[in-house]
């Protein structure tokens, strides 16, 4: 990933579709071999983390890499991935997020990393009874 030189809003979605189109499970996995260099900021390191880790466990792909479990991957305070204050949507983000980001005090959506090119909009697209534009 080009942390140091492109914004995390641009680098992670292309990540994503990168590792959803990977032609192979050891193509997705390797993708996390190298551990990624701090970026400066405590919340995109834990972030990195928590992607990894949920979609190896989401793909099946075995153990998150070592580097997933350090230390400075995990905030010391929490983070609710949202401008609004709105105390319903903080309790949402609370209860809804998958463990990989949530026990890196990291709130997020249930399917924070859902893409148009991921494998649930594949399998939709090849299903006779969905009405494709």
């Amino acid at each position: 990933m080009r942390l140091k030189t492109e914004p995390l809003e641009k680098v992670i979605p292309e990540f994503l579709d990168h590792f959803y189109l990977a032609k192979s499970p050891g193509a997705q996995i390797a993708m996390f071999a190298e551990t990624p260099p701090p970026t400066g900021s405590a919340r995109a390191d834990a972030l990195l983390a928590a992607i990894a880790e949920y979609l190896i466990k989401q793909s099946r792909l075995g153990l998150p890499p070592d580097w997933c479990s350090h230390a400075s991957r995990t905030l010391a305070e929490p983070w609710h991935t949202t401008t609004s204050t709105d105390p319903g949507m903080i309790e949402y983000l609370t209860f809804a997020s998958p463990a990989e980001f949530r026990h890196r005090n990291i709130f997020t959506e249930e399917q924070p990393l859902r893409r148009a090119s991921g494998p649930r909009a594949a399998a939709l697209t090849s299903r006779p009874d969905v009405r494709q534009p």
